[in-house]
């Protein structure tokens, strides 16, 4: 059975003076959550705030133990860039929780 795990990325960039540099910076970690996670990510609020961003994510997997993984993963991997700047919350039902 398919499951999906939706995903809702809090960042702040306190060291960003101006919406160029956040964007630079943006461009950067969603890119590698893309490439080296497997997310599908985009930005869905805080577009013209200097130092916040708001991601919504996706992951999918036909295992359940293995989406947990991933998901761990990609908290792990923002920890790890963000120790004090991320807010990670995630939700994880299979298609037929959905009615797909």
């Amino acid at each position: 059975m398919p499951y999906v795990a939706l995903l809702r990325i809090h960042l702040t960039f306190p060291d960003s003076a101006s919406l160029k540099g956040k964007r630079k910076e943006l461009s950067s970690v969603k890119a590698q959550m893309h490439g080296r996670l497997g997310l599908a990510v985009a930005e869905v609020d805080h577009q013209d705030t200097w130092q916040r961003s708001e991601l919504a994510g996706a992951l999918v997997s036909g295992s359940l133990p293995t989406l947990e993984r991933a998901v761990d993963g990609v908290g792990r991997w923002l920890d790890g860039r963000y120790p004090e700047g991320v807010r990670l919350e995630s939700t994880v039902v299979s298609f037929e929780d959905v009615g797909a």
